[in-house]
């Protein structure tokens, strides 16, 4: 998961990343509105953290900004104004949440999950696909109940797949989500981990695998629907209930 903060204070926003890195997420930070506009623009980020009270512009105008140009990505909007007319402008524009300062960090992380998840159609937490779910709070995959080992970079480009499922993602947008431009390595490592990957599912679901190679353009998963749970009772097999007690009267 990829984020870019957009936030002037420099203790609030060193927090802010620290929360965020925590969680594995990565994150490009700006105090100004302008720049934070310009690369909301041009990188495919699976949200915004918008502080309002900015040296250059406004934040209002920042979200107004990104609507026009169609950019979809969810804003959450994080300012110390607490004023309902304040929350009410930002909604009405465009913003997908508001939080005021000061904030409390894990609710923070749960609200930011929450809007993203929501984002891409994911009413809950778990994400179910054929055989295996993937739970976006707890980072856990699991295939049949059972849980599948990955590494941190692993686990990404398999959240990644399962939040875009049935797009085809680009090499280069599996770097920008791991390394956000930092000592990013060639786009043959994405091959690799995407590797291991199809690996680890292949052994756990006894050589079925849901994602699949677009020749020339990158990797997707599967539209799986979620199989349903097995029924471990007996045909024929009659069971009992424990009989519910009367009050003596």
């Amino acid at each position: 998961m990829r984020l870019l903060l957009i936030e002037d204070d420099t203790p609030t926003a060193k927090c802010i990343e620290a929360l965020l890195r925590k969680e594995g997420v990565v994150v490009d930070a700006t105090s100004f509105g302008q720049y934070g506009l310009e690369i909301g623009k041009i990188y495919d980020y699976d949200g915004i953290i918008l502080d309002l009270m900015l040296p250059d512009i406004d934040g209002t105008e920042v979200i107004k900004k990104l609507r026009a140009s169609n950019i979809t990505t969810p804003v959450i909007v994080l300012s110390g104004l607490s004023e309902s007319k304040d929350k009410v402008t930002c909604l009405d524009i465009g913003a997908d949440d508001y939080i005021t300062k000061p904030f409390d960090g894990k609710e923070l992380v749960a609200r930011i999950q929450a809007v993203i998840r929501r984002s891409k159609g994911h009413s809950e937490s778990t994400i179910r696909i054929g055989r295996m779910s993937i739970n976006l709070q707890t980072r856990r995959v699991e295939v049949d109940g059972k849980v599948l080992h990955l590494t941190g970079k692993e686990y990404a480009i398999l959240e990644l797949l399962c939040l875009r499922r049935g797009a085809t993602l680009t090499k280069d947008m599996f770097l920008n989500h791991l390394y956000g431009g930092i000592d990013e390595p060639e786009l043959k490592i994405i091959d690799v981990f995407v590797c291991k990957i199809r690996k680890k599912l292949m052994d756990a679901m006894d050589g079925e695998c849901y994602i699949e190679t677009i020749w020339g353009r990158g990797y997707t998963l599967k539209d799986v629907p979620e199989e349903p749970a097995k029924n471990t009772e007996k045909l024929g097999e009659v069971k009992e209930y424990p009989r519910m007690q009367r009050n003596a009267v």
